[in-house]
């Protein structure tokens, strides 16, 4: 305990001292299906899916886009030694990919939000079954409540219908892959928390508990993680819009992002 809290608390601070060094830059994302020519490290993959439904402060595919996939790999590189695709010109050379396009194939991480709205064909599920077992990893994120749940499951269930959905515990190493996390944050989206009075559950009782779950492989390998109830991709976006968002859920945020990072690319 007093380990993790040292190592949240050194995390928060350095996090303030650079804040302002990458917030707000104008970096240049790529086009969808379109990777950097040379990647030297980490490259941040957006999937950019279909849209077949609506959630209540959701963007669908492109929600916390994209300033959350660049800060994440800015962070990454800052906060450990992981080398990340970088653009001289532009910055930190995040992906966006489509479920058909062969770059998916390039991408060992692999990253959705909002995915209470998504709505996947048969060709795309298929892809991104076949993206998966052979060793790709889809980590989804900012969906809330019920029916954003179940309309997720039955979505998932297009790509993997056999597999079990299992809670991850606490004491799985995913949570002290490289920072100890020792419960999953429920980040809010900053809208949510100015309006609300400081409150982080985005559907009252109904999303009162955030979770991250998990499908394996048959050889316990972990192909989809799925932060539920919770906006951990928020932390990293608005890290510099408001101190007290920042100071209440950015490290937090951070060490769940740097912890997944680092697994995609060891796992």
């Amino acid at each position: 305990m007093r380990r993790t809290v040292l190592l949240l608390t050194a995390f928060a601070l350095t996090l303030v001292s650079i804040a302002a060094t990458a917030q707000f830059r104008n970096y240049r994302g790529l086009a969808p299906g379109q990777l950097p020519e040379e990647r030297t490290g980490f490259t941040f993959c957006r999937l950019q899916y279909t849209e077949v439904r609506r959630e209540s402060l959701g963007q669908g595919w492109e929600t916390d886009f994209p300033m959350a996939d660049q800060n994440l790999m800015v962070r990454l590189s800052e906060l450990t030694k992981t080398e990340v695709t970088w653009n001289r010109r532009s910055g930190p050379a995040h992906a966006i990919v489509r479920p058909t396009d062969p770059e998916l194939f390039l991408c060992p991480f692999l990253f959705a939000s909002d995915v209470g709205t998504v709505g996947f064909t048969a060709e795309e599920a298929r892809y991104l079954r076949e993206y998966l077992l052979k060793g790709g990893l889809l980590w989804v994120d900012d969906f809330w409540g019920p029916r954003a749940w179940s309309h997720w499951v039955d979505q998932v269930r297009q790509i993997l219908p056999d597999q079990p959905i299992v809670q991850l515990e606490m004491d799985h190493p995913l949570f002290s892959t490289f920072y100890f996390v020792e419960r999953v944050p429920q980040i809010p989206s900053i809208q949510f928390w100015r309006g609300n009075g400081g409150q982080t559950s985005e559907r009252g009782y109904q999303s009162a508990e955030p979770t991250v779950s998990g499908i394996f492989d048959e050889h316990g390998r972990l192909l989809v993680i799925m932060s539920h109830n919770t906006d951990i991709a928020d932390g990293w976006e608005r890290e510099g819009e408001d101190f007290a968002f920042f100071h209440a859920f950015s490290p937090h945020g951070y060490a769940v992002g740097v912890n997944v990072a680092i697994w995609s690319m060891t796992h």
